[in-house]
């Protein structure tokens, strides 16, 4: 590998140890707030999980009618699939 691409190679992996380094009290907090959510018995793991799937997706502004269709045929696949593992057993 070429020297100037060492270097930056370099640079880059420190780069992202300096952020990874500023992002742990924040992973520290969410942790925190799971936790706090999850004693106090307002959410439960299950519920949790939902939201963050929920949030993910409105993060990554995922059009749900797209996804809804898409969604059901793959669930309608599995269901056919189901049905023909069913009649070979």
């Amino acid at each position: 590998m070429e020297a100037d691409k060492q270097a930056k190679m370099a640079e880059y992996i420190q780069s992202i140890a300096a952020i990874e380094d500023c992002m742990r009290p924040y992973r520290e907090q969410r942790k925190e707030l799971r936790k706090d959510f999850l004693e106090n018995r307002w959410l439960s793991k299950d519920d949790i999980s939902m939201a963050m799937k929920a949030f993910r997706m409105w993060e990554q502004q995922v059009d749900l009618d797209d996804f809804s269709k898409v969604f059901e045929a793959v669930e309608t696949s599995f269901l056919d699939k189901g049905d023909r593992d069913a009649t070979t057993k």
